[in-house]
């Protein structure tokens, strides 16, 4: 099988940041090191509230690093004209509450077909790739075919939450789920990507899926890092992913 991605988020080394208003941990330097430990890309969440991810860190992203930024947002007007100005690598529309403490589901793309499709017509036009992040829901994939964009990040969170509530049997039925998932996504012409708490344990199942070509992973990782460090942590998620590809 080809080769998978690994997209490094950083969003929690600004939250730590964060919580001290210091100037460091610097996400910057955080994503730097991903970039020499092996991640293919660097992904970044631009909250509405800025609770981690700010806007100056996207501008010494985009000025900074040497993997492409796959930029999180939601499907607001602040966050288009912030898109367009910098234009990243890839923009990934996602879902956003404000009381939620990560994203907890998948956008609904169906519902909101029209206005999404002229919302991404002008980052397409400027060169972004853009990714829908959905469930595994056929309508959500065919609504994201529809509208033209380019990848598809299929929500692996309730996946993960089976699995590590010891669920074995709901966690295939979820996984199988996924995989059809990304086989429809491939036959519509859609890059396939996957993200949301996968960790050691639970990504070798996901990184086995032939038509997924990268998967996003964060808060594992950033947290990981205290233990081992950033780079070993991200060397360790490769060879596993690699290792699921063999």
């Amino acid at each position: 099988m080809e080769k998978l991605r690994l997209g490094v988020n950083i969003d929690h080394v600004a939250t730590l940041r964060n919580a001290r208003g210091a100037a460091w941990p610097d996400p910057l330097r955080a994503a730097l090191l991903a970039e020499a430990a092996g991640a293919d890309g660097i992904t970044a969440h631009l909250r509405e509230d800025r609770r981690h991810i700010r806007d100056a860190d996207i501008e010494a992203l985009m000025a900074g690093i040497g993997v492409p930024l796959n930029f999180e947002c939601a499907a607001t007007d602040e966050m288009a004209e912030i898109a367009l100005r910098l234009r990243p690598h890839a923009v990934c529309l996602v879902p956003e509450k404000r009381e939620e403490r990560t994203t907890e589901g998948g956008l609904d793309v169906a519902a909101d077909e029209n206005r999404l499709a002229h919302y991404i017509a002008p980052l397409r036009e400027v060169g972004c790739r853009v990714s829908m992040f959905i469930g595994h829901d056929e309508r959500q994939i065919r609504a994201s075919a529809r509208i033209g964009a380019s990848v598809i990040e299929l929500h692996t969170g309730h996946y993960s939450e089976l699995h590590a509530e010891g669920r074995p049997d709901e966690a295939e039925a979820e996984l199988a789920a996924l995989r059809r998932a990304a086989t429809l996504a491939h036959s519509l012409g859609l890059e396939v990507h996957a993200g949301h708490g996968l960790t050691f344990e639970n990504v070798t199942e996901i990184a086995a899926i032939p038509e997924l070509r990268e998967l996003n992973i964060g808060h594992f990782l950033i947290g990981e890092a205290l233990f081992m460090g950033l780079g070993p942590a991200i060397e360790e998620m490769r060879r596993r992913m690699d290792a699921a590809r063999a």
